[in-house]
């Protein structure tokens, strides 16, 4: 009888620890269905796009608008082109040798990016709701306005949209461009071109009175022609964010875009120097009138950086 009484203790016993073990198990397993998922990184995501493994980026941008994107001497320069610079560096191509700069004029920005010509647009690129039908877009990374300039000889005879509706002014615009809408909204007939430069020479040439287009596009001519044109504060249209074009097909380089200018901007908001705030200083800056602040960009992922570590949850 003790035999058996001993082997009915040592059989509950291991069932009863049996069970326990199942039990703490299953405890371990629902914790673990409760933990949030690891967050993604930055490498995933460029994993992910379509430009991984590729030896150069390809960049879209302007090459004939001052201060923003302009070829010169066999250097692009300008605000865009600083803050691709940057963004490309960030995506791994640092320096100029890992980037493909390929030229786009307005026109041209949707269909280099649905047509793979260009892996990205850094191009004074607005970002709208019909737009966002057709490509993608990582930003804003700036704001502005649209706005008019006229030759100085004229700058007491257009001061207003009332003005601009005068059929003895020839006003001018670049097709595809949101201020070409935004003219004909406001009944203001346009003579419209390839490029905003098109229009500059028109009017020194005497063809046109007046061109209209983003605040930042028409600084970079004053630059070029300060005593000869003056840009009236005449905003007409809503503001403007210039974000980054980026495939529609894509939204892993969507992603790393957004948040390669976020850690821009949490720089800036750092008090501490910023890519940004480098960019514009170098270029656009000194011809704006008013203080400028890098835009929050919308939409940013939550990553793991490069330098990072997962969080611990």
């Amino acid at each position: 009888m003790n035999h058996i009484s001993a082997r009915h203790r040592v059989r509950s016993v291991t069932t009863t620890l049996a069970v326990a073990l199942t039990l703490t198990l299953a405890a371990a397993a629902g914790c673990e269905n409760r933990r949030e998922p690891s967050l993604p990184s930055v490498r995933d995501k460029l994993r992910e796009s379509h430009i991984d493994g590729q030896p150069k980026i390809k960049i879209g941008v302007a090459t004939t608008e001052p201060l923003m994107g302009e070829l010169r001497n066999g250097m692009h320069t300008g605000f865009d082109v600083e803050i691709a610079r940057y963004v490309a560096s960030y995506l791994g191509y640092e320096g100029d040798q890992r980037i493909e700069w390929v030229s786009v004029t307005t026109e041209d920005r949707i269909p280099a990016l649905q047509g793979g010509v260009v892996d990205l647009v850094f191009s004074s690129f607005s970002i709208t709701e019909e737009r966002e039908k057709l490509v993608s877009f990582a930003g804003p990374y700036f704001v502005t306005t649209q706005e008019v300039m006229v030759p100085t000889r004229l700058r007491d005879k257009i001061r207003t949209i009332e003005d601009l509706r005068e059929p003895a002014y020839k006003v001018c615009t670049s097709g595809g461009s949101t201020t070409e809408a935004e003219l004909a909204k406001h009944d203001v007939k346009a003579l419209v071109v390839k490029e905003v430069g098109d229009c500059v020479k028109g009017i020194r040439e005497g063809r046109y009175d007046a061109v209209s287009s983003d605040e930042t596009i028409l600084a970079g001519f004053l630059s070029l022609y300060p005593t000869e044109f003056e840009i009236v504060d005449m905003p007409f249209g809503t503001s403007e964010l210039i974000g980054v074009g980026v495939p529609i097909g894509d939204p892993a380089l969507r992603d790393l875009v957004a948040f390669a200018l976020q850690k821009s901007y949490l720089a800036g908001r750092s008090g501490i120097s910023s890519p940004w705030l480098t960019a514009y200083n170098k270029t656009l800056g000194p011809w704006l009138k008013a203080d400028k602040a890098q835009p929050q960009p919308l939409n940013v992922p939550e990553l793991v950086d490069f330098d990072d570590k997962a969080p611990t949850r």
